[in-house]
């Protein structure tokens, strides 16, 4: 069953200060026909209409249209009235109705009708008639309410389109990302299995003459694998954008991370690489990552902050390898955006290939921090084990 939410909170106040307002006005003979006395009716009518308006933004249009039309046939049946509350009633009604619905929209168009024969029977209802400083201003307000209306709608639409448009651009950016990881995995599971075709043509070379059944198996192996060498390598060529390199140039890791500070140095960043611990073996794949991971946090830390100062650190752990990248903030105070650019959706699609732990964000002395755990001997890819935030990464 599709239940709908409750007025919000500021749609019980609206309806509250219409309500006072009409009870003030009607309550202080305001609208005291002559001869008539003080009708209760009217009493009921001004909290039927705060119903009306607590509910305006369930049914605008078939709010407004009752209300119009009620609101016409008193005019006609009493005469005479001089009224506020019902007016500014009418005023918020048309806002909501312009505001909830397209402008080309039929009811849209209805609903204007409608406050047109609202105010036509205010004003030739009167008595005396309404002056021409009364029409230009009642059609001000009118005019005021409508446009007002019209420019929430339109502001509604520019933001829903703009976060499409943001969420198209982060799909986008996390393909182009895990494509790009797809793609250095390929490259490094290719290699490997060359490795084992190799591996394998030597071992068959290595049998007696008799060892027939065995060099048959091994036969079987080395085309299996050049076939799986060469499935890969076409994979590879549709995962490889024309502007990549050609593969040849070998994949990076952390052996090469003095490089990568050097070059960073060269580029105006002050960064200071410390390793803890003994390197252990590590799988390619997440070596890789982890390179990337680092790689990704100078680049922003450049982008961002721009010149100024760095720690990068390697941990090697008995089951897990952790990284952090902390930067002092830019120099000229400018702040960056938690969850900012596309630089954070490789380091969490990297991260989250291991079920390891990610954590990012903006230090309380200043500067940002990037801090990753990657679980060393994991065996298997994908999953969403990721961890956004600010301060310490839970290790």
């Amino acid at each position: 069953m599709n239940m709908r939410p409750p007025p919000a909170p500021v749609d019980w106040l609206i309806a509250a200060v219409m309500a006072a307002f009409a009870f003030a006005e009607e309550l202080g003979g305001r609208t005291m026909v002559p001869d008539r006395g003080q009708p209760l009716w009217w009493l009921v009518a001004a909290t039927a209409t705060a119903g009306l308006v607590l509910l305006r933004r369930r049914a605008p249009f078939t709010v407004l249209v009752v209300y119009s039309l009620v609101s016409a046939a008193s005019f006609a049946y009493v005469g005479g009235v001089s009224f506020a509350w019902q007016f500014y009633t009418q005023l918020v009604l048309l806002f909501t109705l312009v505001s909830e619905l397209p402008p080309r929209d039929p009811r849209t168009v209805a609903g204007l009708a409608a406050t047109a024969l609202f105010i036509g029977s205010m004003m030739f209802t009167t008595a005396p008639p309404a002056g021409l400083g009364d029409v230009a201003v009642v059609m001000g307000m009118v005019s005021i309410s409508a446009g007002a209306g019209f420019s929430v709608h339109r502001n509604r639409q520019i933001a829903v389109q703009a976060r499409k448009h943001g969420e198209l651009l982060a799909r986008e950016a996390v393909t182009e990302e895990r494509t790009r990881i797809a793609r250095e995995l390929h490259d490094m599971v290719a290699h490997s299995v060359s490795v084992m075709v190799m591996q394998t043509g030597a071992a068959r070379l290595m049998l007696r003459p008799d060892q027939l059944t065995e060099r048959e198996t091994l036969v079987v192996v080395e085309e299996a694998g050049r076939e799986a060498v060469e499935e890969l390598r076409r994979v590879v060529g549709l995962l490889r954008a024309d502007s990549d390199e050609d593969g040849l140039a070998p994949q990076p890791s952390l052996a090469r991370l003095e490089d990568l500070v050097e070059q960073v140095r060269d580029a105006g960043l002050d960064v200071e690489l410390t390793v803890e611990g003994e390197p252990g073996p590590i799988p390619p794949g997440l070596e890789l990552s982890a390179y990337r991971i680092i790689q990704e946090a100078l680049a922003n830390t450049l982008r961002h902050a721009g010149p100024t100062r760095a720690a990068v650190t390697v941990s090697h752990r008995p089951h897990s390898l952790f990284l952090e990248v902390v930067d002092e903030g830019s120099r000229d105070g400018r702040t960056r955006a938690e969850g900012a650019g596309h630089g954070l959706v490789g380091m969490r699609e990297r991260v989250a290939l291991f079920h390891g732990r990610l954590a990012t964000g903006p230090l309380p002395g200043g500067g940002y921090a990037v801090r990753a755990t990657l679980p060393l001997g994991t065996r298997f890819f994908g999953g969403t084990a990721v961890r956004r935030g600010s301060g310490e990464a839970a290790v």
